[in-house]
Order: structure tokens, then sequence, then C-alpha cells
């Protein structure tokens, strides 16, 4: 009996756990803050120096947006083409791969 009267005055004794302070922030938790953001100003100093040079590639590409357009519509489909060939010259060849519906024109035959 007196064992439980000491065990239940040590139990009213202790804070609940609803009752406890909240711990204040660790260390770790306070290093992850630190390092986001420092990440946060880094990003930002980033972008800052490379928005000048990003505007700049946006006006080159709508400057050559009509000679693009005229070349993909040239070119087709790009599925249509072997991998690039660079001959020792410097020379670079682009082979159309061979036409399967002209195949079965020449040979009268499908494959299968």
């Amino acid at each position: 009996m007196r064992w439980t009267l000491v065990a239940l005055s040590l139990m009213l004794a202790a804070p609940a756990p609803a009752q406890e302070r909240a711990a204040p922030p660790s260390d770790l938790s306070q290093g992850f803050d630190l390092l986001g953001e420092g990440a946060r100003l880094l990003f930002r100093g980033l972008m800052s120096e490379m928005e000048p040079a990003l505007q700049e590639m946006g006006e080159q590409l709508r400057a050559m947006e009509p000679v693009l357009r005229s070349l993909a519509e040239m070119i087709g489909d790009i599925r249509n083409y072997e991998a690039p060939v660079k001959l020792p010259n410097g020379d670079i060849i682009l082979r159309r791969k061979p036409d399967p519906a002209s195949d079965e024109e020449a040979t009268g035959e499908v494959e299968l």
C-alpha cells in the first residue's frame, strides 16, 4: 500500500504530457533553417545574375523563330532521319531513312 501511495504521488507531481513545455528548437533544426535560408539567397543571387543573359537569349530565339519554323517544315519528322555522321574533313551527313512505303512499291511485297 505504501508503494502504491508513493507511485501515485510521483505521478501527480510530474506534469502531464499536455502540460509539458515545447522543447526549444534544437541546434540541428536551426542548422537546417540556416542552410535553407542560405540556399534561397544563393539561388536569388544566381537568378539576378543570369536574368540579363536569359532575356538576351529569349530575344535571339524570337529573332530566329521564322528561320527555325521553315527549317522544321523542310525537315518534317526528325524520326525520318538516321543519326548524323561526321566525316574526317568536318562535313556532317544527315541520311534520310528509307521510306517503308517506297520499299513495298518497288518489290510489290509487304514485309512482315
